[in-house]
């Protein structure tokens, strides 16, 4: 039997499982004992590495521990620690190391793992994530979006044969998810999803430090220090608020003491413009889906931030029905990563109840964002050309598909042309509204007149990565690029068996 696993890779917790041998997903717990691991990384040297709880304790307070890096995924943002830099993919790949060891440990060396991706990460994002499990030592042949996996965790675990449209709320510590889904047994199709990609639980914390340093300066007339009421008193004052209607933060600052009331209300006036963002987003995904709330059977939670009174009753408000948590909504998404990696696998690595558990299960995803290329066409109001940002695969097409666009050269002698990958939220054709996401060039022969034939094709896995493919038809030419993990803005760039990692 191969050990499989699925792994939820956090902002701030993150969670790995499997299938145990009677075919039920099961938590792997961290070598501390615990079921979800903060994820936060302290250098202690340029070479020695902790994750977890005590990076945590120490997270705001020593310059050297670094998190919430999940929300940077695919971007160049540097942190640096005794006079190294590091990206996000790298300090990811910190925590995916400690994790996968603690696993071992455990149940033995893992052959293959899943790592779950929040459903509107951009495509820069999903590459980061992949090259940080890469490095960290893991095969990683799939990935499946975070309320997909909640969905099918769910769908396993009901007492009930579900049948019917659903959505699934997931708000986590960084990010939020709203996907819709029809569910037949264990057959999962996913309609739509939409998300944000900076929300969570980490912009609510920080608006408990605002509301700290605010009342702070009002009794003592100084500057509260960031290191006298980190990140992590804020997380545990907003736990406390979502169980009481108001909280007392101790401040012993060299500046001053001063006991402070934040109460709940007021706590949730200070996030309502964030919680009226999760609700659009909710309209919205309906509207695209062309479903109204009565279409929805159920509305499930995932994510720890699905804990605070305001946001359960915003779900309430905009769905008009009580919305359900299925067991912890810290594992929901590891869990059900845990059957979808071994959906995935040869049955042959499976014991036969594991086989079981997974048989009847059947998965179907759509794209996230829309994909376009940049052409040149004519404007019958200006008669002139302009640039425009040609779709060519829909938000919300069933994956995985591989849509081809016929074009054609525009001047005579032409011997080139500008070849992009465009990516965009919404249905937008100006190519100064869209993320540019690769750039090159097709040679052509030269001498011939305009209007030759040029293929776009545009293919889109499971997986969410994409291959593009311009094509001179009549000289067969071909620009051909692979958007994976092999991207330089992906890499990590640490050999992560330079460091000693705990």
């Amino acid at each position: 039997m191969s050990n499989l696993v699925g792994i939820d890779l956090g902002t701030t917790y993150s969670a790995i499982a499997r299938l145990d041998e009677t075919g039920r997903p099961v938590i792997i717990d961290n070598s501390e004992g615990g079921n979800i691991t903060p994820s936060i990384v302290l250098f202690e040297s340029e070479s020695n590495v902790i994750v977890g709880n005590i990076a945590m304790q120490n997270f705001g307070v020593d310059k050297n521990a670094f998190g919430r890096f999940k929300r940077e995924m695919g971007t160049n943002k540097e942190y640096n620690a005794f006079n190294k830099t590091y990206n996000p993919t790298a300090l990811s790949s910190f925590v995916l190391k400690k994790m996968k060891e603690d696993a071992e440990e455990n149940i033995g060396k893992i052959s293959d793992a899943v790592v779950t991706i929040p459903a509107n990460f951009a495509n820069e994002a999903r590459e980061a994530t992949l090259a940080a499990a890469k490095t960290a030592g893991m095969s990683v042949k799939n990935i499946i979006n975070e309320p997909t996996a909640a969905a099918l965790y769910y769908a396993y675990s009901s007492g009930d044969e579900l049948n019917g449209t659903y959505a699934v709320y997931d708000l986590g510590g960084g990010t939020f998810d709203i996907s819709i889904i029809k569910v037949q047994g264990s057959d999962i199709e996913v309609i739509n999803s939409d998300g944000v990609s900076k929300l969570g639980g980490d912009d609510f914390d920080t608006k408990i430090i605002e509301i700290v340093q605010s009342k702070f300066k009002d009794q003592t007339n100084e500057t509260l220090d960031e290191e006298d009421f980190t990140k992590n008193d804020a997380e545990e004052h907003k736990k406390t608020l979502s169980a009481r209607d108001k909280t007392n933060v101790r401040i012993a600052s060299p500046k001053g003491r001063a006991t402070i009331e934040v109460t709940r209300e007021e706590f949730e006036n200070s996030i309502s413009t964030l919680i009226a963002q999760s609700e659009m987003t909710c309209e919205n995904v309906l509207d695209e889906a062309n479903l109204s709330i009565d279409d929805i059977n159920e509305v499930i939670l995932v994510g720890g931030s699905t804990r605070m009174p305001c946001v359960r009753n915003s779900v309430e408000k905009i769905f008009k029905k009580k919305p359900k948590t299925f067991g912890n909504p810290d594992e929901a998404v590891a869990l059900g990563a845990a059957l979808f990696v071994a959906y995935k696998s040869d049955p042959a690595n499976l014991t036969p109840l594991q086989q079981k558990a997974v048989a009847k299960v059947n998965i179907s995803d759509v794209a996230t964002k829309f994909f376009g290329t940049s052409i040149l066409e004519w404007n019958e109001e200006t008669n002139q050309h302009g640039m425009k940002n040609d779709i060519i695969i829909e938000k919300g097409k069933k994956l995985p598909c591989s849509v081809t666009k016929d074009y054609v050269t525009v001047s005579d002698g032409q011997t080139s042309i500008n070849c992009t990958v465009n990516e965009s939220n919404v249905e937008e054709t100006d190519p100064d509204f869209v993320k540019k996401i690769w750039e090159g060039n097709l040679q052509l022969p030269d001498g011939r007149p305009a209007g030759q034939k040029v293929n776009v094709t545009f293919s889109y896995d499971e997986n969410q990565t994409m291959k593009c493919s311009f094509h001179d038809v009549s000289s067969d030419k071909k620009t051909e690029i692979d958007l994976s993990v092999d991207n330089k803005s992906s890499k990590s760039e640490v050999n992560i068996n330079d460091f000693k990692v705990e």
